[in-house]
């Protein structure tokens, strides 16, 4: 199992490296935030799509 807590998509897309060979992930963090960084994760319903390069600075 791959999860979090709450944190931001730099935080996440690491973990949604990690979680592509997990049995279960849990990392909807960046969705609790009111603000996130610019080049976000993209969510769409159960799925996770990768950051844009500008995530990363």
């Amino acid at each position: 199992m791959i999860g979090c807590m709450v944190g931001s998509s730099l935080a996440m897309a690491p973990a949604a490296l990690l979680a592509q060979d997990a049995d279960y992930a849990d990392l909807d963090g960046p969705l609790l935030l009111a603000r996130d960084r610019p080049g976000r994760l993209r969510y769409e319903g159960s799925l996770v799509y990768p950051p844009d390069a500008t995530l990363w600075g």
